[in-house]
């Protein structure tokens, strides 16, 4: 769903004006160590659950937000990964947009939550061991792996 402020903007702007939006990504895992990924309404793609950032709004809340606004699940934030900036996209609707990306590694709040569609922006959801993973986008992979790694401290992309 499109925030209503990027709505706002896109109105004022038209899709073809380039927006850098604040966005975070949430690596789930579970006891097991699976990851818990859902398939995106808007391009069939397996996706880490994500989204923009409210204006004002905390970080880990916005992710907190995303995750459960997704898949029904609350999720515990226990650490920034990274923080990175993607490639330029065009998104299906034909919005230009560049992400600030802040990647956060997560938990389930309660181990027995069910994972669900919980909105439209997704297909489906599923937990998934990390070697395991259905196709995904290299950036994906990458941000899993950066998680399972487990570093002590956020990967900054070097310039």
């Amino acid at each position: 769903m499109i925030p209503a402020f990027v709505a706002n903007l896109r109105a004022a702007l038209g899709p073809d004006h380039l927006l850098w939006l604040p966005g975070v990504n949430a690596v789930v895992r579970d006891s097991a160590g699976r990851v818990l990924l859902h398939r995106r309404s808007d391009t069939g793609e397996w996706s880490l659950l994500s989204g923009i950032l409210e204006p004002g709004e905390e970080p880990a809340a916005g992710v907190m937000r995303e995750v459960q606004e997704e898949t029904g699940i609350r999720v515990l934030v226990e650490r920034l990964v990274a923080v990175t900036v993607s490639p330029r996209v065009r998104h299906p609707n034909g919005d230009r947009a560049q992400y600030l990306e802040l990647v956060f590694a997560c938990r389930p709040a309660d181990p027995h939550q069910v994972a669900r569609v919980a909105d439209e922006e997704s297909l489906e959801v599923g937990w998934f061991a990390a070697d395991a993973l259905p196709p995904v986008r290299e950036s994906v992979r990458g941000r899993i792996a950066l998680t399972v790694a487990e570093m002590p401290r956020a990967f900054f992309t070097p310039t």
